[in-house]
């Protein structure tokens, strides 16, 4: 075929005079999509930094040589003050249980025999006079002392899942005193001293349920109060940055303690261990984060899942659950009759 003719029949596919720029539509589709591209890789690139490759601070060096931990006698809780003992920091640990705190804090010193430990016994599900005596202990195994890390991490949930209006007075209102009240009571007794002395963090754990999902039925109160210990988080992040004091809510889904639901083995469900490994190398970064990197996995596919489609799978789960334990209550009445 002549040159000419080929030049012809390209001019007349083109969506434009081949001598003529792009229409300015063209040109801005171009850039809006390199502009996508550019920004979802840095995104991807730094996912990949804070997961595998950001390393952890030295918390006794950056904010303090005492740490402070409550619900320390169990899961999450219990293998953070270990880590942290580690790490050279001493501990006051907090729990309910004084023959659970003693044997925890045996684990502690033996993980590090350098370690200080002082342990306080204390319900954080009382309320009134009682709440406000507990706090005034954990103040005062502190006083003096170099104290630069909180971790909120005690927490109270539901025995089983119920709709809200079969959850008993009393066991809601223990999630709201453990998940709010105390956290905020410990936070606010803790953090004037950190931001006196120019440094400190305070790490409240939150929860999936609160912002992973758009709904968390049959569970209703927990997922409620894990909103308000997020968002008491970033509000106290954004109040205390200037005052050397770093606040983070650390998001976890599922971890392999007494409190979750998944049993058995699965690659989206940490060993306590391996969760608080993660969790203490987040701490003085973002104000909310998510420290295992399979969880923020499961949040990326949540977040490109319809909200209906969320919620409908969640509450078919939280149906499923409630009626297991149903049935196995009844077995258990006819066992005993």
């Amino acid at each position: 075929m002549p040159a000419e003719n080929e030049m012809a029949l390209l001019a007349a596919e083109a969506p434009w005079p081949i001598s003529s720029p792009p229409p300015a539509w063209f040109a801005a589709l171009v850039a809006v999509g390199l502009y996508i591209v550019v920004r979802s890789a840095a995104t991807f690139l730094l996912w990949l930094h804070r997961a595998f490759l950001r390393p952890g601070r030295d918390l006794a060096g950056r904010y303090g040589t005492w740490a402070v931990v409550t619900g320390a006698t169990d899961g999450i809780g219990r293998t953070v003050a270990l880590e942290l003992a580690r790490q050279g920091l001493h501990l006051v640990l907090v729990g309910r249980s004084p023959d659970k705190l003693a044997r925890v804090a045996k684990e502690v010193l033996a993980a590090s025999s350098s370690c200080k430990v002082r342990s306080v016994a204390f319900d954080l599900a009382v309320t009134g006079d009682d709440a406000r005596r507990g706090v005034a202990r954990v103040a005062a195994a502190v006083e003096g002392r170099d104290v630069g890390v909180l971790v909120n991490n005690a927490g109270a949930t539901y025995p089983c899942a119920a709709y809200f209006h079969e959850v008993e007075a009393p066991v809601w209102e223990a999630v709201v005193r453990v998940n709010v009240e105390a956290a905020t009571r410990i936070t606010r007794a803790l953090l004037p001293m950190m931001a006196a002395r120019g440094r400190g963090a305070v790490v409240n754990v939150g929860s999936g349920s609160s912002v992973v999902v758009p709904a968390f039925p049959l569970y209703a109160v927990y997922a409620a109060s894990k909103a308000y210990v997020d968002q008491f988080s970033r509000s106290l992040s954004a109040e205390y940055k200037q005052y050397g004091v770093d606040v983070q809510c650390q998001i976890p889904l599922y971890v392999a303690t007494k409190m979750s639901p998944v049993k058995g083995a699965s690659p989206f469900v940490p060993s306590p261990e391996e969760y608080a490994r993660a969790a203490l190398r987040c701490i003085g970064y973002e104000a909310r984060c998510v420290p295992y990197w399979r969880h923020s996995v499961q949040w990326f596919l949540a977040s490109l899942t319809p909200d209906a489609a969320l919620n409908h799978w969640r509450l078919q789960t939280g149906i499923r659950k409630r009626n297991e334990m149903k049935a196995q209550a009844l077995l258990g009445e006819k066992a005993c009759s």
